[in-house]
């Protein structure tokens, strides 16, 4: 999962959403400084990764991709399905999608101290330019996949092509995530069920 979808998957609270989103920028061996909140929302990321990754829809969809790119296909589906989510957004969740996103720009700003040195300096466009709402927008994955293979990449690779699958299987990832989606969210309940017995997991949006 990407970016919007760890935060949507995350409990309803802010330290939870901040600490799920860290799990992209920040490994666990160097998360000892975080508050106990946040060390808790990058462990769910972690959980949430390994479930997709090892699910068998998502592998099943690995003929999807060109295969010079069938490497990255993890990473992209991330991208994709982060897409599919906000295009669908009203299907998934009862805010706006917008109201959603500045909600959580206001929640990273407020943890300031926490975020990575990529994150504090990426966050002011995030936010003025509203990055994760404009996933729903087939021309902001692109520029996502054309900045993720110029920025993260180490040396150059058929990375940003990958768009051109998404064109080419528009359907059949749309349909995917459909049919993942829900199996990953029934995944995060039960993972956070034993927190809720205890009285400790905030109500999920």
């Amino acid at each position: 999962m990407n970016y919007l979808a760890h935060l949507h998957l995350a409990p309803d609270e802010a330290q939870a959403r901040v600490g799920n989103l860290l799990g992209d920028f920040i490994k666990p061996a160097y998360a000892g400084h975080l508050p106990p909140a946040l060390q808790a929302g990058l462990r769910l990321h972690l959980q949430i990764d390994q479930y997709t990754d090892q699910h068998p829809l998502i592998r099943a969809a690995r003929p999807w991709f060109h295969p010079s790119r069938q490497r990255f296909a993890g990473i992209l589906l991330d991208i994709f399905f982060d897409h599919f989510l906000a295009r669908d957004w009203g299907q998934w969740h009862p805010q706006p999608l917008t109201t959603f996103t500045q909600q959580v720009y206001a929640e990273l700003f407020s943890h300031w101290d926490y975020l990575p040195p990529r994150l504090q300096h990426n966050l002011p466009a995030m936010q003025q330019e509203d990055w994760l709402g404009g996933y729903r927008e087939l021309a902001r994955i692109e520029r996502v996949l054309a900045g993720f293979a110029r920025f993260r990449l180490s040396r150059p690779t058929p990375f940003a092509a990958g768009f051109l699958d998404l064109q080419a299987n528009y359907a059949e990832f749309g349909a995917l995530f459909q049919a993942f989606y829900p199996q990953l969210q029934a995944h995060v309940a039960q993972l956070l069920a034993p927190q809720a017995e205890c009285g400790n997991s905030p109500k999920q949006a």
